[in-house]
């Protein structure tokens, strides 16, 4: 029974932070692209909240689901389909925590932008496309994830 609970919250953590993700990105993107300062901070805002809500529960619950499991089933943390699901969760983070940094600064800039009236000013610019591609390998990242929990190759 403990292990198909585990499996279950794992399960729901994976989906949890590729849908989340997958959901950010798209709205973020539609927002900027309407050039809409208004916009970009409204959809700014709830990003942030939900990459806190959503994102953080989940990347605390995976490691602590996926280790029980492990242990459970009886895989040794050293099997090497385990050990690159961490390195790439590891990766994930390292790209996933300056993006958080990003969303908040984005936010701040297009919610001052709408208060007074102006368009998003150039650094909005530069923090959106850095934001944008971090985002790339650390999708890459979930889902190579994603794939070695599906196959567990030896």
């Amino acid at each position: 029974m403990i292990y198909f609970v585990l499996k279950f919250l794992h399960i729901i953590g994976a989906s949890v932070l590729l849908g989340t993700g997958a959901g950010i990105a798209f709205f973020m993107l539609v927002a900027h692209r309407s050039g809409n300062a208004m916009a970009v901070a409204a959809v700014a805002r709830i990003v942030v909240i939900a990459d806190f809500v959503f994102t953080t529960t989940a990347v605390i619950v995976q490691p602590i689901t996926g280790i029980s499991l492990a242990w459970n089933v009886g895989y040794s943390l050293w099997e090497r389909w385990i050990v690159w699901s961490i390195v790439l969760y590891l990766v994930t983070g390292a790209f996933w925590l300056p993006v958080v940094w990003m969303q908040m600064e984005m936010r701040n800039i297009a919610m001052e932008a709408a208060a007074n009236g102006k368009p998003l000013p150039a650094r909005y610019h530069r923090l959106f496309w850095t934001w944008f591609y971090l985002g790339f390998p650390a999708f890459a990242a979930v889902l190579a994830i994603i794939w070695l929990m599906i196959t567990r190759p030896v």
